[in-house]
């Protein structure tokens, strides 16, 4: 039994003595002494019994998912420390950074089982470019929950303008003139394979007003005509995927279905490829070329990596004038981290 359990039993061991109204007056002194002496005991010792106690936290999931785990409660950790990790992204962004071929490098992660994260120029800003076609899935997905029929709408592809044209990274498959698509199709269409056509199609069709109610509900904000271009930051954007793992926004089967969408992306030059073939990787990534001569190019991947049993979300923006070079540092982030992860929880 610990010292201070039951301060009015610690008092009668150690006087052994019933007091009278006589001896009060004598014995006050010594019993008030004592008393104090004890709860400062008290104090002393409690300090010393916690003072390497880790900080709990927990988390409530619900599990019985594949690609989402949905979050029911949760409290913040504090105690773990990520900073020898961190330590080795650092580097390895300081030696890619190094080349004049990538002059910004940002990265945020998170062990998506507890909540630690870490970022590294993590407000720094860029064009999300294909990047938000995430969010316009999300936009549809949502509405798809109360209007179903949403989905099986269908919208023919005129292909008076090819949007596909402008990009560097073209898609493998993309929607033919004249043919009619489904919603559904066309938003699998741009979010596996890419498509800026079928892009444009799913937002021509959309109410603005419930594109932007999405990024409300979401806390990001539009950009604005003074900042047309880099506007977002890779944690900002790394919520897309919190909110997507958790089910948190839309539907548990509306998560799953776009977090299966997303694991399906043919683009394998960044994220997936720092990870071995056998690993489960939903991401998205963005491309666009800025200045005057297109000579600012930026390419970020975006995702989650389902390590078994520890879920990690891994988002990488760059900016340089090479985009074989900014994919490759990518790749070599993605692979450090993924050897880091595997390291702490290899035997587990």
């Amino acid at each position: 039994m610990h010292l201070c359990e039951n301060v009015f039993t610690c008092i009668v061991s150690a006087k052994g003595v019933v007091l009278n109204n006589k001896s009060i007056l004598k014995w006050l002194p010594l019993i008030l002494a004592f008393l104090i002496g004890l709860l400062v005991g008290c104090v002393v010792e409690n300090k010393i019994a916690n003072k390497d106690k880790p900080v709990q936290s927990y988390e409530v999931r619900q599990g019985g998912y594949s690609l989402i785990n949905p979050l029911l409660e949760c409290d913040v950790p504090k105690d773990k420390n990520l900073e020898p990790f961190k330590h080795k992204v650092e580097a390895l962004i300081h030696e890619k950074a190094g080349s004049n071929k990538s002059n910004h490098l940002s990265v945020y992660f998170r062990d998506l089982n507890n909540g630690q994260w870490f970022g590294i120029n993590e407000s720094e800003e860029f064009s999300p470019a294909s990047l938000l076609k995430v969010s316009t899935m999300m936009a549809y997905f949502k509405l798809a929950e109360a209007s179903p029929e949403i989905m099986g709408k269908k919208i023919k592809f005129n292909g008076t303008y090819n949007y596909n044209a402008m990009e560097n990274i073209k898609p493998s498959r993309a929607i033919n003139p004249g043919q009619t698509y489904t919603i559904e199709e066309l938003i699998y269409m741009m979010v596996v394979h890419s498509d800026n056509n079928a892009n444009s199609l799913v937002l021509d069709y959309i109410d603005p007003i419930l594109l932007q109610k999405t990024f409300k509900d979401l806390g990001i904000n539009l950009p604005d005509i003074r900042k047309p271009e880099d506007f977002m930051s890779v944690k900002t954007y790394a919520s897309f995927f919190r909110i997507l793992f958790n089910a948190s926004y839309l539907s548990k089967d509306m998560s799953s279905k776009a977090l299966e969408y997303l694991t399906r992306a043919d683009f394998k030059a960044g994220l997936v490829s720092g990870v071995p073939s056998n690993i489960v990787v939903a991401h998205k990534f963005g491309e666009r070329a800025l200045g005057p001569q297109a000579e600012i190019k930026e390419l970020h991947d975006c995702g989650i990596v389902y390590y078994p049993a520890h879920p990690y979300l891994l988002c990488v923006m760059s900016k340089g004038n090479d985009f074989k070079y900014l994919a490759n540092s990518i790749k070599d982030l993605s692979r450090l981290v993924f050897e880091e992860v595997n390291h702490q929880h290899a035997d587990s």
